[in-house]
């Protein structure tokens, strides 16, 4: 937004002064190196395009919603910011809108990668002034769907606790697909679901607890087959035993931060202090505090935010 707003202005001194203080404090190497040579501003381009996929790979594996994915919401950085209406998913809905001001679903869950793609089109245009060349610029984001497919299919499969070189199998993306399918089509809760998956793989729990989440029990069962033939066929006990610190017990959910507001408001911070301790070690058991990582409540579903929340 930053850089928008001298270019739009066409500013290009204060938009160039920007810029080099950018790469001077945080990306150096885009002077010294890079695909674009001798062109510090493309080669910026492209550093910060890379880093907004990882972070939307990221996204999209653990179930974060940010929801109001403006350009003057995008960090130069590759980061997670602007608060407002953000959420972690509760049931496993692809189309998922956490922002209630969001009516036409710009910001759903399935569209951060592409929004955060046209963002950053919308960054190559305002860098333009610096890059020179318009085709210099596409080139500078042209690496943005492919960086995310490939972060995104590792990190889904550090989730099922398969190394990374299982993610060119094609195997893998029919069995990653089906369970996003059946995933959908149930309504899973997303968390719970693959926490439950990372105790089963780890001995620490059985089928029926992962049976019990959803509807199409047989459907599951097919799947739990395939997936551990390639499992087996993968066998990594350390990747397996990963998965425990990659998908987290606890989240902030949305009644659990309600729950915590509206004990602040009466004067009682006990419960935003137990989830500052719970959430800074979330993927740890934490005995005593399984209401923060069970289903939602009923009552959960009409909590409404927005970017004011």
């Amino acid at each position: 937004g930053h850089f928008e707003h001298f270019s739009t202005r066409r500013d290009t001194h204060s938009l160039r002064q920007l810029a080099d203080h950018v790469i001077d404090q945080f990306y150096p190497e885009c002077r010294t190196g890079g695909a674009f040579e001798n062109n510090a501003y493309a080669n910026l381009l492209q550093a910060v395009s890379e880093r907004t996929a990882v972070m939307l790979a990221q996204w999209q594996a653990v179930g974060f919603c940010h929801g109001v994915m403006n350009t003057d919401n995008m960090s130069i950085l590759g980061l997670t910011i602007d608060y407002g209406p953000f959420q972690f998913l509760d049931a496993y809905v692809p189309g998922h809108i956490c922002n209630h001001s969001d009516s036409q679903g710009r910001y759903a869950f399935d569209q951060q990668p592409s929004v955060a793609y046209w963002n950053l089109l919308c960054l190559a245009q305002a860098l333009l002034p610096l890059i020179g060349e318009v085709d210099t610029a596409r080139a500078a984001v042209a690496s943005y769907p492919e960086v995310f497919a490939h972060e995104f299919k590792l990190r889904m499969a550090a989730k099922l606790g398969l190394p990374a070189q299982s993610v060119q199998a094609p195997e893998f993306v029919e069995l990653l697909q089906s369970l996003l399918d059946l995933m959908a089509q149930d309504a899973v809760d997303y968390s719970i679901f693959w926490r439950r998956l990372s105790l089963v793989v780890n001995g620490k729990a059985d089928n029926e607890s992962l049976r019990d989440i959803v509807l199409q029990r047989e459907v599951l069962d097919g799947w739990l087959v395939r997936y551990r033939e390639l499992l087996a066929a993968n066998e990594d006990l350390k990747a397996q035993a990963t998965m425990l610190t990659t998908n987290p017990r606890f989240v902030l959910r949305n009644h659990v931060g309600e729950i915590a507001i509206r004990a602040a408001t009466q004067g009682d911070f006990s419960v935003v202090n137990t989830l500052q301790d719970i959430l800074t070690t979330p993927f740890d058991e934490h005995p005593g505090q399984d209401s923060f990582a069970d289903f939602p409540p009923d009552w959960a579903s009409h909590i409404s935010i927005s970017c004011s929340s």
